[in-house]
This record gives C-alpha cells, sequence and structure tokens, in this order.
C-alpha cells in the first residue's frame, strides 16, 4: 500500500476518533464526567500518550538511520567508482574495456534507481545485477601485468571493486527497510484512544475541532515519515542522486 494512503488512513482513523469522543460526550450521563472520572481518564490516556510517544519517537529515529545510512553508502559507492576509473586509467590503454564496462554497469544502476519504479529496484537485487559486478570482477582479474606498477593497480582495482560491491550490497539491504504492519496498528490504536479522550473530556467547539484536526494532521504526517524514511530509493522522499550522476559525468575521461 502506498505511504500516502497509509497517512490519510491514519489520520481518519485518529480524527474520527476525536469526533467520536466529541459525540460521546454529549450522550454520557453527568456522573461520568465529574471530576474524579475525567481525572482519572486524564491519567490513562497521559500514559498510553507517554507510551505512543516513545514508540513514534523510536520508529524516527531508525527511520531517519536507515535513510542517512543509504545516502552515505552512495556517496562511498561513487566515491568507489570515481577511484576504481582513475585506478584503471593509471594501468594503460588494456583497461579500457573494463572502463567502458564500468560505467555502462553504473548507468543501468542510476536509471534503475532513478526510476522509483518498483520492479525496476526489485531487479537490482536479481542474479542477474549480480553476475555483472562478478563479470567485472573477473575481467580485472584477467588483465597480465607487466611491471610491478601494474600488478599494484590490479591489486588496488580489484579492492576497490570488491568493496564496492560490497557496498552497493548492502545499500541494497538497507534499502528495503520496512516497518513491522503490527507495531504501526497498535501505534495507531494508541493515538485513536488518545484522541478519542482527548475528544470525550472536551467540551465541543470550532477551536477544539481545529486543534484535534491538526493533532491528527501532524501524528499522520510522522508516519508517512518513518515510512517514507524508511524507503530512502523510491516514493517522494528519496536520497541524492547526484554524487552518482557526477561519478558517472567523469568515468572514462
Amino acid at each position: 500500500m502506498h505511504h500516502l494512503t497509509v497517512a490519510l488512513i491514519v489520520f481518519a482513523c485518529v480524527f474520527c476518533s476525536a469526533l467520536l469522543g466529541l459525540y460521546l460526550r454529549t450522550l454520557l450521563p453527568e456522573h461520568h464526567l465529574s471530576e474524579d472520572s475525567i481525572a482519572v481518564v486524564k491519567l490513562a490516556a497521559g500514559l498510553i500518550a507517554t507510551i505512543a510517544a516513545l514508540v513514534l519517537g523510536l520508529l524516527i529515529s531508525s527511520a531517519k538511520n536507515t535513510f542517512d545510512t543509504v545516502n552515505a553508502e552512495i556517496k562511498h559507492e561513487a566515491a568507489d567508482v570515481i577511484l576504481l576509473d582513475r585506478v584503471l586509467a593509471q594501468y594503460g590503454p588494456e583497461t579500457q574495456e573494463i572502463r567502458g564496462l564500468l560505467k555502462q554497469i553504473v548507468a543501468t544502476g542510476l536509471q534503475q534507481v532513478a526510476s522509483a519504479d518498483p520492479a525496476q529496484l526489485a531487479r537490482m537485487h536479481s542474479l542477474e545485477a549480480l553476475k555483472r559486478g562478478e563479470y567485472l570482477e573477473s575481467k580485472l582479474e584477467e588483465l597480465s601485468p607487466k611491471n610491478d606498477l601494474q600488478r599494484r593497480l590490479q591489486a588496488r582495482a580489484i579492492e576497490i571493486a570488491a568493496n564496492a560491491v560490497a557496498v552497493r550490497e548492502l545499500g541494497l539491504l538497507q534499502a528495503v527497510g520496512s516497518t513491522p504492519t503490527a507495531l504501526l496498528v497498535i501505534l495507531v490504536l494508541w493515538l485513536c484512544i488518545i484522541f478519542g479522550a482527548f475528544g470525550m473530556f472536551t467540551p465541543p467547539n470550532a477551536t477544539v475541532t481545529i486543534a484535534l484536526l491538526l493533532g491528527a494532521l501532524s501524528t499522520s504526517g510522522a508516519v508517512f515519515l518513518i515510512l517514507e524514511m524508511n524507503t530512502p530509493l523510491e516514493g517522494l522522499i528519496t536520497v541524492s542522486l547526484l554524487p552518482m550522476r557526477e561519478a558517472l559525468a567523469i568515468l572514462g575521461q
């Protein structure tokens, strides 16, 4: 389900719970609205609000870490690609084919990520994509160095290529992060209880309704941010691909 759709569902559930609370207030007998009753419900709602705030904060922090990790790994990958290309350029004209292959692999990967299409992103996890990286490494190992300098450059190129493949796979695994559905459902249930309590023990008026509306918007917005940052390669909030674009422009020169 699309993240914006989930956020809208959360908003509808939370705000409708608040409106239900406002409606129930008109139906409750007077003794249910005594100061003692209100105090107990406020304590219970406060406890649930504290738990919900802690869970929401942890989810936002975890999603932000995922987003930052993938962003850093894209920059690392771009740097490795540029360095590998320069090492091959120093090796000599024998690596021209390998440099062309490297540029093709980077261009294909960049196109798939930039499309933000789940089907295209899934292809990056395929065996075919893994074999392209393995083929590049095998071509590096097939080089026949003629002196000590070329031997050092070959060893360095193989090391950089292996590191780049590892960083790429790690970044892809990090980018598939997801929020547990059960945790999200429980969090929304807590929020519904909290907002229902707010509405139940508050005299209904326009100011209260607007405040509850803004609160529901804020909580659904937080859920939207969590879902978006947990999938940093797709959606409305994505990591910057500028480092890889700049790397692609430099390759082969």
